[in-house]
Parts: structure tokens; C-alpha cells; sequence
């Protein structure tokens, strides 16, 4: 089964509703929200992190970018990095640019969803592959995901 199968087994088990969109190919959150008829902003860029010796997966609007100290000094780790496209792929057999934001059950990995999501109405994401996506409810998605928010993104 793959990630995007089982992504929406999850959803129609749990009974959230969304909307799955099929569309080409993309490798960039700008040609994601386009390809999905959506604004950047409520994108769900989803990115793993080696904090120390543990992967986790860090989620925040498309907009903005990923503020590595904040990371750092919550975990108080001393080295943190982005997982090369090897790691991800042993880790959630995906690529880059196909992570759906979800912990477990989905990925086997902790996950942190920073603020800038939650002031969505909607989530859109690359649901397990680069022409798969999902957009759904954000308070669907806090409750069916149950992340930890932290604030550690920056324009």
C-alpha cells in the first residue's frame, strides 16, 4: 500500500473529510499550491530533521522558512541538520518534496507543527508522492495528527 493509500484509509477511517488532488509532477511548494489551486500560505511544508542522533519531522506554511535555531534551542541540541534524500528514503521510502505532515500512525516519526499552521482554516499537502495532494480542515488535521506546536519558523 503506499503512503498516499494508506493516508487516505487513515482519513476516511477516522472520518475527516478532504479533497485529494491529482496533478503533475511538482518539486517546489510554489508549483504545489498552484498545481492544487491553493495559496502558498496554507501549504504544509513537511521537513526532517536529524536533531542529534533522532530524526523528526518538522511541519509549517509553505511560506516561510524553517528558523534552525529556534529548533536548536528548544531540544537544546548540539548538532541539527536536514535529512539527505538517502535518510529520507530509508526512513519513509518517499522523496523529497512528497512528505505528507503526519507522525504516526503514517511516518514512524515525532512530529512538530509550528504556529503559522494553525492559523489556517485549510492544510494542503504532497500526500506520500510529488502528484498526490490532500487539502482538509487544519482543525481536522491538529485532531487527527496531534502534533506538538512549537514556533520555529521565519519569513
Amino acid at each position: 500500500m503506499t503512503v498516499f493509500e494508506k493516508l487516505t484509509q487513515f482519513l476516511t477511517a477516522h472520518a475527516i473529510a478532504f479533497r485529494a488532488v491529482h496533478h503533475e509532477p511538482t518539486t517546489t511548494s510554489e508549483a504545489s499550491a498552484k498545481a492544487r489551486g491553493e495559496d502558498l500560505s496554507v501549504g504544509g511544508k513537511a521537513i526532517v530533521m536529524k536533531i542529534d542522533a533522532e530524526f523528526k519531522l518538522f511541519v509549517l506554511s509553505a511560506a516561510l522558512k524553517i528558523d534552525s535555531q529556534k529548533i536548536r534551542d528548544f531540544f537544546n541540541a548540539k548538532k541539527i541538520r536536514f535529512a539527505s534524500a538517502e535518510e529520507l528514503q530509508q526512513l519513509t521510502g518517499l522523496v523529497p518534496g512528497s512528505i505528507p505532515p503526519f507522525g504516526k500512525p503514517i511516518l514512524d516519526l515525532e512530529l512538530y507543527v509550528d504556529a503559522s499552521i494553525v492559523r489556517n482554516e485549510i492544510i494542503a499537502f504532497n500526500a506520500g508522492s510529488l502528484t498526490d495532494s490532500i487539502v482538509m480542515p487544519t482543525k481536522e488535521y491538529l485532531k487527527i495528527a496531534q502534533p506538538a506546536i512549537l514556533e520555529f519558523s521565519q519569513m
